[in-house]
């Protein structure tokens, strides 16, 4: 899978690849104690999905009956060509009509064939088709997981023109393609789109209306013009799920005219439709293209040359032009120091990963609560110099800055009280604080009266409804840092036990007075999930997931934004692991060189042992004399 940011690190997956690749070689990276993370493999599925097989096309042989075409013409299908082969085994009118671009029908398996008999005095005939749905792909390239399997049966009719050969006559439009040809002839690709601006952000220019790329991932031809399907593809708008929360540069009615790159890793798109006389609209169009072709091809393209028509003025943008818009940008450089929390006492910690060195932080938090209660749940801001925190009963969050103070140390006020009702339960109170890159803090009510998202901007609170709920219940909610991406869990069931992963957008509105924020557009991430336990962002288009599929342990998942697994690999663990963490940010490594990827956290059991996934093993914290309840990357 593909990886394009602006500080040129490589996509999770490829790290991903890179990280587990000596693991699959080396057979195993095991923690000291029984359970908990006992080895990474590579299923069969993922070897399938990369098998990358070159196809070449075959036309229909001469005095070919009905159901060899059919054969022959879903066999073309899958071939590195433009479908001109495959419209050879259609007849001239049915060549006219079909739509080959008008998504694709994966199917769990081989498609079936009915077995129709033909005879010499046959003119026409009709076969259909059938198979199990488990994704599609839509006429905007969007992929997505069917929630559950469904029966298609699709209807190809013959005709056996001028009494001689048989052609397909009827058809339906798009692809239809198993699970592996699909995976060998598609690539998924990230496109950008900016952010849309918060009407009610406190100033047009302040950080919380900063432009930043947001990955739309769509899933295009693997070795048909990849460059240009990449333009296109950005050129035409994002997914209709995307759409709501994000912009384009590009005007309605832009097209690509032509898409080169040089030696020199300069890419050169001509496009039509456009007014590039603005030169800030025309570098907003050009950084887009830059960050969608940046990885694609054979080499990686540094720099963006965007002229008009035959040509024309046009403008340049490069990686290192405004990097702070490009995706993920909004993580932080601060987002990569991890902190942990002691069992007993609720104390935060920050670890140096280099030494294993760990000191309480500065202010409040780093010290035992006056109180003698323990603070529940705490959650770092991606600037890495304040928190947030739950009460240990669950009725009071805090913001609380990483400094001393002058009133001995004591907490704040809290920003936020619930109503502690006669009977209630911790588990009932507030949960799962986080923070967007904007500075915006969330948490979950989890109120049986009134279950409830809530939104913290400064000392404002903020309700912030969940569209289509359709019975389910809020248990726990990650921000990504762009702050109009969720990740959602959601506690689903007959008996309520089932806690599936779901992703939303957050759509801001209001006015700076009165700031609004809502979630909408769910869909289920990946349904295969029975039952998930932790969820973290790990790319600015991807996420790492601590879930149970039916009948299977306990396993992490690396998954896209659009619900699509990770195709390379999947880290395996036993039923232990309690909470894993991973951070967008990315550290840089110096001119030139691959930023670094933070490394993953995982926590096993309650109260247990922390591990980081360091030189491609799982290192346990040393010289903890306590147990830790979490073990955390701000966000």
């Amino acid at each position: 899978m593909r990886r394009t940011s602006g500080r040129t690190e490589p996509r999770l997956a490829g790290v991903a690849g890179a990280l587990l690749g000596s693991l699959l070689a080396g057979g195993c990276a095991a923690m000291p104690d029984s359970g908990g993370v006992t080895r990474i493999e590579q299923s069969k599925s993922s070897a399938e999905k990369n098998l990358q097989v070159r196809v070449f096309p075959v036309e229909p042989a001469k005095g070919a009956k009905p159901q060899e075409l059919l054969t022959g013409f879903l066999d073309a299908l899958t071939a590195d060509d433009s479908y001109g082969t495959a419209r050879k085994y259609l007849t001239s009118a049915a060549a006219a009509r079909w739509n080959a671009e008008a998504g694709v029908k994966v199917l769990g398996g081989k498609p079936s064939q009915a077995d129709v008999s033909v005879t010499d005095a046959d003119t026409d005939v009709s076969i259909p088709v059938s198979g199990q749905l488990v994704a599609e792909v839509d006429e905007r390239h969007s992929y997505r997981i069917k929630p559950t399997t469904q029966q298609l049966q699709f209807n190809f009719s013959f005709v056996r023109e001028k009494g001689e050969e048989w052609r397909i006559n009827e058809l339906p439009d798009g692809l239809i393609l198993n699970e592996v040809n699909f995976r060998n002839s598609y690539r998924q690709v990230d496109r950008f789109f900016y952010a849309a601006p918060d009407p009610s952000a406190p100033t047009a220019t302040a950080a919380t209306n900063q432009d930043v790329l947001i990955a739309d991932p769509v899933y295009l031809r693997r070795r048909i013009n990849p460059l240009g399907s990449a333009a296109d593809a950005l050129v035409s708008g994002p997914s209709s799920w995307l759409e709501p929360v994000v912009r384009s540069a590009f005007p309605a009615g832009a097209k690509v005219e032509s898409v080169t790159v040089d030696d020199n890793h300069t890419g050169h798109v001509g496009v039509t439709g456009v007014d590039l006389g603005s030169a800030t609209a025309c570098r907003q169009m050009a950084t887009q293209l830059l960050y969608t072709l940046a990885d694609q091809g054979t080499g990686q393209v540094d720099k963006l040359e965007l002229k008009g028509q035959h040509g024309g003025l046009g403008c340049l943008a490069t990686r290192s032009d405004e990097p702070a818009i490009g995706p993920g940008a909004l993580a932080g450089q601060m987002a990569t120091r991890q902190f942990y929390q002691r069992e007993d006492n609720g104390v935060l910690y920050e670890t140096r990963a280099a030494d294993d060195v760990s000191d309480p932080v500065r202010g409040p938090l780093g010290r035992p609560q006056q109180s003698g209660r323990r603070l529940g749940a705490i959650a770092v801001a991606r600037d890495g110099e304040r928190a947030a925190a739950i009460s240990g009963d669950g009725h009071q969050l805090y913001t609380v800055p990483f400094a001393e103070n002058t009133a001995a140390g004591a907490m704040p006020q809290p920003v936020l009280t619930t109503t502690a009702r006669p009977g209630a339960k911790v588990e009932d109170g507030l949960t799962s604080p986080t923070w967007d890159g904007r500075g915006d803090l969330f948490v979950v009510d989890r109120d049986p009266q009134g279950p409830r998202v809530l939104m913290v901007r400064d000392k404002t609170v903020v309700d912030v409804p969940v569209a289509k709920l359709d019975g389910r219940s809020v248990q726990g909610i990650k921000v990504s840092s762009d702050g109009v991406r969720v990740a959602l869990l959601l506690k689903e069931g007959k008996d309520g036990k089932e806690q599936k992963l779901w992703l939303g957008l957050l759509v801001h509105g209001g006015t700076k007075e009165a700031p609004t924020a809502r979630i909408t557009g769910l869909q289920e991430a990946n349904p295969a999930f029975q039952e998930v336990a932790s969820v973290s962002w790990a790319e600015a288009d991807q996420l790492l997931v601590l879930g149970k599929e039916k009948d299977k342990l306990q396993q992490l998942h690396y998954i896209s934004t659009d619900g699509s697994p990770n195709s390379d690999a999947r880290l395996q663990s036993g039923g232990e692991l309690v909470t894993v963490a991973a951070s967008e940010a990315r550290v840089s490594g110096g001119s030139g060189s691959t930023p670094l990827v933070p490394p993953v956290l995982a926590l096993q059991g309650a109260g247990g042992k922390p591990y980081r996934l360091v030189n491609n093993q799982w290192r346990e914290l040393g010289g903890l004399l306590f147990g830790v309840s979490s073990f955390i990357y701000p966000g």
